[in-house]
């Protein structure tokens, strides 16, 4: 494990919940550095400015999502522990963000328990997983109980929780930096992989499943 100090970026949209996780690793890691982030945005320009050991990263924020924002950290530097901070039933995105490079989850609900035993097992080069998540992850694979958006890539699940939450195909481009051309790719393959047909129901099915 990582000789203190650490350098930790908190990334939530709540400041009660940064302020709590801040309270937390400053008391059990002492001299560690923490950064906060609200937001994609400030979350990316703190990430490419400093050289950080974990990142604690909300799945739900506004704007571009937790899920767009692991994605981008990924890309830019894979060796960074990911965990990913969820209010909802973790299971809804586990698959997804494993693929996309996340290094576990905590609940946040659970998070004043799990961060530190967290932290300290993603530092060592493992994966955090809560016995429950675990449980429900193994449940899924034996009964192959995958729901349909397991099946996506990741840019594919992005592009559905986009759509989702209103955004056309122009804006999607814009945020994702594609073009509108391999949008449109994505949402056939969404189409095809799902039998959803259209916005609207691309838009049910997300809200059915918990996907944003």
């Amino acid at each position: 494990m990582k000789t203190l100090p650490l350098k930790i970026l908190i990334v939530d949209d709540h400041s009660l919940i940064r302020r709590g996780l801040r309270d937390v690793l400053s008391e059990e890691f002492k001299g560690v550095v923490i950064g906060e982030a609200s937001n994609h945005d400030e979350a990316i320009s703190l990430f490419y400015a400093e050289q950080w050991d974990v990142v604690l990263l909300d799945i739900n924020m506004p704007g571009l999502s937790g899920l767009e924002t692991l994605i981008k950290m990924n890309r830019a530097n894979p060796d960074v522990a990911v965990l990913i901070l969820s209010a909802v039933s973790e299971s809804e995105y586990a698959l997804q963000a494993l693929k996309a490079g996340a290094a576990g989850f905590i609940n946040k609900r659970n998070a004043s328990e799990e961060l530190v035993v967290a932290i300290k097992k993603v530092l060592s080069g493992d994966t955090f997983m809560n016995s429950g998540l675990l449980g429900q992850l193994t449940m899924v694979l034996r009964t192959g109980g995958v729901a349909p958006h397991e099946s996506l890539s990741s840019r594919e699940f992005q592009t559905l929780r986009l759509i989702a939450s209103g955004r056309s195909v122009k804006e999607i481009a814009s945020d994702l930096e594609l073009s509108e051309k391999t949008v449109a790719t994505y949402l056939a393959r969404i189409k095809s992989k799902t039998s959803l047909s259209n916005h609207v129901e691309m838009t049910r099915y997300a809200f059915e499943h918990k996907l944003i």
